[in-house]
């Protein structure tokens, strides 16, 4: 099993950490998921499922590959549309990824606010992704694996920089496409990005923290979307 899933995760251009980090745990922890020393939980097989594109059984010997499409509907994670979540992602870098406060952790929780604000006000999915709760916040479990495929195909550059401590950034390359973008969406992704892209990774994080979805869940586990009905004053979008 172990080697199985070290070739599916060096085939998708994927390292131990940043997988580690998608599962929202440790690499020593991941590394022992990986090499079969310990197990992973429900959970974990889920979002791997999903990060690897591999099924449950490869997991689980005991399990059936149907099985995780049924896991997936009853936690009620979104269907995430991943052409989407490249073209905002892009987007983003392309209009806020030179700032000096715009790192990974900053555009983590940027992500995370386009697409539960855009649920609140819409009461539909805008890229539907699947988020889970970290220390510091939201993560989207997807991100390494999009922003690997985007690396691979020079749309996207990664870089370190210093802000106040060395931070890892991403810039494009080229003009980005935006055609699966509706003009509500991309109207959504501006006000977000002006209401709140001058905020550091730091201030993000705190903000996220006192969020109803990210506050109600357990470490590890993945945002409820419908939550975002039951938020404070201080975060909600709608009047």
């Amino acid at each position: 099993m172990s080697t199985w899933i070290q070739n599916k995760r060096k085939s998708s251009g994927l390292s131990q950490s940043e997988v580690a980090e998608s599962l929202g745990i440790s690499r020593p922890t991941y590394i022992k998921l990986e090499k079969g020393i310990s197990k992973p939980t429900e959970d974990q097989k889920t979002l791997l499922a999903d990060i690897l594109d591999i099924s449950e059984e490869t997991l689980d010997k005991n399990s059936a590959e149907k099985e995780i499409k049924v896991e997936i509907k009853l936690k009620k994670i979104p269907k995430e549309n991943t052409e989407k979540f490249k073209q905002v992602l892009l987007y983003v870098v392309s209009k806020i990824g030179s700032r000096p406060n715009i790192g990974q952790t900053a555009l983590y929780k940027l992500l995370y606010f386009i697409d539960f604000d855009y649920y609140e006000k819409y009461q539909e999915y805008l890229i539907g992704a699947t988020y889970i709760k970290n220390t510091y916040g939201p993560t989207p479990v997807s991100f390494a694996k999009i922003a690997s495929d985007l690396k691979n195909k020079g749309k996207l550059v990664e870089v370190i920089s210093k802000f106040f401590y060395d931070q890892k950034k991403y810039l494009v390359t080229t003009e980005p496409e935006v055609s699966a973008l509706k003009a509500q969406e991309l109207k959504h992704i501006d006000d977000e990005l002006e209401r709140l892209a001058s905020k550091t990774a730091k201030e993000l994080s705190e903000m996220s923290h006192i969020d109803t979805p990210w506050k109600v869940a357990k470490d590890r586990q993945v945002l409820n979307y419908r939550h975002v009905f039951y938020r404070p004053d201080e975060t909600s979008v709608t009047e």
